[in-house]
């Protein structure tokens, strides 16, 4: 079955980098067979909500204070996803079953009030495969940002993992990424509001991904944003100001 190789622990070990330090005051999430450790400040009436989803080796602690608080400052509330055995979250990180721990995110968020129509969703690196998935499940969000973005799952996988160590053929793989995780289609099904973000020196999830995501939308009202500098890992140390201003323009714009 698809989800069980995605859900293989050679993929779990070579492509996951989960950290343990835990963020304050968690908001629990709970999935099939997890606890995701999440953070929440809840939107006051009438605000969007800021639903984040963190990079890999990356976790919503690292996120706090600073950065949550710089975002709540432009008006919405914010919602740290946590993944499974990251950050204090039980569990162990199986792309399967994280693709559908976004439907218990989402349950959670409309147990405080929050509907699809109500969501800024932002997915930074291996994040953007998660806010991707939400935006196909929920086509009506208020907006999605990709930063440092991945359009092709398989071959980031394939840079880590060879299919026979899987225990599968190359054409199995390729059947069980492109069933889940099909770029291409999923944003070609989104017609709300994008903004695609990327450092131009991104030497570890190249420039083309961002120009692939940004093509591939079927929204009308979407931006590509580059970056001289910051790389992978650095595009918001490096570019802060900026950064912050092509945030609080998009979410203002909601």
């Amino acid at each position: 079955m698809p989800d069980n190789l995605l859900d293989h622990k050679v993929i779990a070990t070579r492509y996951f980098f989960p950290r343990p330090l835990v963020a304050p005051d968690p908001f629990w999430v709970d999935t099939d067979g997890a606890r995701l450790r999440c953070w929440h400040s809840p939107a006051a009436p009438g605000q969007k909500t800021f639903l984040h989803f963190h990079g890999n080796g990356e976790v919503v602690a690292d996120y706090l204070p600073d950065y949550a608080a710089a975002v709540r400052a432009m008006g919405v509330g914010v919602f740290m996803a946590e993944y499974r055995g990251y950050g204090g979250s039980s569990g162990a990180p199986q792309m399967g079953k994280m693709l559908d721990d976004v439907a218990h995110v989402m349950t959670a968020l409309a147990g405080r009030g929050a509907a699809p129509r109500d969501l800024i969703v932002y997915g930074r690196s291996v994040g953007s495969i998660f806010a991707i998935e939400l935006a196909q499940r929920h086509p009506d969000i208020a907006g999605l940002i990709l930063e440092s973005g991945i359009s092709d799952v398989l071959q980031r996988l394939l840079l880590r993992m060879r299919p026979a160590e899987l225990g599968a053929d190359m054409a199995s793989l390729t059947a069980a990424v492109y069933g889940r995780m099909n770029h291409q289609e999923k944003l070609a099904a989104y017609a709300g509001p994008l903004m695609v973000m990327h450092a131009r020196d991104d030497d570890l999830v190249t420039p083309d991904h961002a120009e692939r995501n940004h093509g591939w939308a079927g929204s009308e009202d979407k931006s590509l944003v580059w970056f001289d500098r910051g790389g992978h890992n650095g595009l918001m140390a490096y570019n802060f100001p900026a950064y912050l201003e092509h945030l609080r323009a998009f979410i203002s714009q909601r």
